[in-house]
């Protein structure tokens, strides 16, 4: 997954639970750890799920991989959770931060509360966690609590496209400026000097007059719209939108059944005046 300037490197896992062969144990925690070492150390690595076994509060012995802030005591599946971290130079993210028992327990079934389920990720990313929290009240599977992460990651900059000024070529729709336009057009076309021409300079000589005398009638753009232009858009429209908008302020001011109808009308006719100048537009387009 990329977010960001990043390759995120997503892990979802379930350990075989206390009651499975240590062989077994032993094979899955051999197979994870070749399977993370893999990924290249500029990537980030995000291991997450039901790792059945118990950390414990203290952070004896692995001061560099458990950051003392765990919920109760060790047992004797912690040691592959924690070796496998150390060995590879991550930091279990549940025991980072202070928080209340009911924000460390992610698993309750009955009188017994134990945390079993962690987020890991790589030492070198440890300043990117902004939180890790058990939310009590939610479960994502039967008995298990649903344990969220804050992760910091940086944005990737956005490259704006280069401004480049156009022609306001939709002002030739007004007939005044269309017959101009076209004057103009037809006498340049005939004082300009056409024999002895190829066909791509002929057409290219046609452009350049074309496009002149549109930049010279019509002018042209100075700078980024700050929205998108739309060819319906026009006095008419504007001013139905600026009366709805009226009737909006009316309403929530007065807070009447009557402004409120006024405003619906208004709004009613907003959407009318919308939908007959694009009608408008796609007929003119398609003649």
């Amino acid at each position: 997954m990329v977010l960001g300037d990043c390759l995120l490197n997503v892990f979802t896992v379930d350990a075989p639970h206390s009651g499975k062969p240590d062989e077994e144990k032993e094979s899955y925690w051999d197979d994870v750890f070749h399977l993370v070492s893999c990924i290249p150390q500029n990537e980030v690595v995000v291991f997450a799920g039901d790792m059945n076994g118990h950390i414990g509060s203290s952070n004896v012995g692995y001061d560099g991989t458990h950051g003392g802030f765990g919920y109760g005591s060790r047992n004797t599946d912690c040691s592959r959770i924690l070796e496998f971290a150390d060995w590879l130079n991550l930091v279990i993210c549940n025991t980072l931060f202070t928080k209340q028992e009911a924000k460390l327990v992610t698993y309750v079934a009955g009188p017994v509360k134990s945390t079993v389920n962690y987020i890991i990720v790589r030492q070198v990313d440890k300043a990117k966690i902004r939180n890790v929290k058990v939310i009590s009240s939610e479960e994502c599977v039967p008995k298990h609590k649903l344990l969220v992460m804050d992760m910091w990651l940086k944005a990737t900059k956005s490259w704006h496209r280069k401004f480049e000024q156009r022609v306001h070529v939709w002002k030739l729709k007004e007939e005044k400026t269309c017959e101009e336009y076209r004057c103009i057009v037809g006498d340049k076309v005939e004082e300009a000097k056409w024999k002895g021409l190829g066909e791509n300079d002929h057409w290219q000589q046609m452009k350049d007059i074309m496009m002149e005398t549109a930049q010279d009638i019509c002018g042209m753009t100075k700078c980024p719209c700050r929205h998108k232009e739309t060819w319906w858009w026009n006095e008419d429209v504007a001013e139905a939108v600026r009366e709805k908008k009226i009737k909006y302020g009316k309403w929530k001011k007065e807070n009447t059944k009557e402004a409120r109808m006024e405003y619906k009308k208004s709004r009613q006719n907003a959407k009318e005046k919308k939908q007959k100048e694009c009608a408008n537009d796609l007929n003119d387009a398609e003649c």
